[in-house]
């Protein structure tokens, strides 16, 4: 026979868990306050989060590609489809396997990425090369309209390469900043040198980076976002020589030109 409890044990029991559930109302709204200065300590930026949208990184390499196609052959690898192709390929390889967020943790993955930017940041830079070689000996330039179209061209899809690097490098990448793996990051940002100034749920995502190397390649110089370390710092001094370099002789020779 099972044994039942002796009625005064039982009031007790009941009397104690009743207690309990007091207790635990009462603290109830100290905890959540507790958790919620946690948040407030922990900007979203250092805490592990949702990946960001795929798309405007997928709309940004798209329009990169498509900036190339349009480029003179004589200012192409050639073949001169062989690497707007196989960026294509490798995008929607990449979008396939993480076609909603980034979030996907692989090693095969992150490196996937970076390929693809190289191959873009390659195409870029030879056609950068030899447009400036052929200002220099004068064998390019020869219509206005069409070396600021190309120069135009060139120096768009410098802005969207370097976008693509510091996003890819940053605190090691869309994903590592997902999960927190890093701490202290490469760029700062306003809103995290000012947390009360930006929503609870902030953190930098590819436009961010596309706004950094825009500035920094019409401005020549940091402007809002300061770069942190060494590889950053770097980079944008990268940028800054490419894109001045590119604007002063095409707009130079464009002025002759007109001249």
């Amino acid at each position: 026979m099972s044994e039942n409890p002796e009625p005064g044990k039982a009031g007790e029991a009941g009397t104690e868990a009743e207690r309990l559930d007091r207790i635990e109302a009462l603290l109830a709204p100290a905890v959540a306050g507790v958790e919620e200065a946690g948040r407030r300590l922990r900007p979203a930026w250092r805490r592990v989060t949702r990946g960001e949208p795929r798309w405007p990184s997928t709309l940004a390499m798209l329009v990169a590609v498509a900036l190339q196609w349009r480029l003179p052959e004589r200012l192409a690898i050639h073949p001169e489809w062989l690497l707007p192709g196989l960026e294509t390929a490798l995008l929607l390889v990449l979008v396939a396997a993480d076609p909603y967020r980034i979030e996907r943790v692989s090693r095969l993955y992150r490196w996937a990425g970076l390929v693809l930017i190289a191959m873009i940041s390659a195409a870029n830079g030879w056609s950068a090369v030899h447009l400036v070689i052929g200002l220099v000996r004068g064998t390019e330039g020869q219509d206005a309209g069409e070396l600021l179209a190309t120069g135009g061209a060139i120096w768009a899809t410098n802005v969207i390469v370097f976008a693509l690097w510091y996003w890819e490098w940053d605190r090691g990448g869309p994903v590592a900043r997902v999960h927190a793996v890093r701490r202290y990051p490469d760029f700062l940002f306003p809103q995290m040198a000012t947390p009360e100034m930006a929503p609870e749920h902030w953190e930098p995502q590819f436009a961010d980076y596309l706004y950094l190397s825009f500035t920094n390649a019409t401005a020549f110089s940091p402007t809002d976002v300061m770069p942190l370390t060494r590889w950053a710092k770097l980079l944008m001094l990268l940028q800054s020589a490419v894109s001045l370099l590119t604007v002063v002789l095409v707009v130079a020779r464009a002025v002759n030109i007109f001249k």
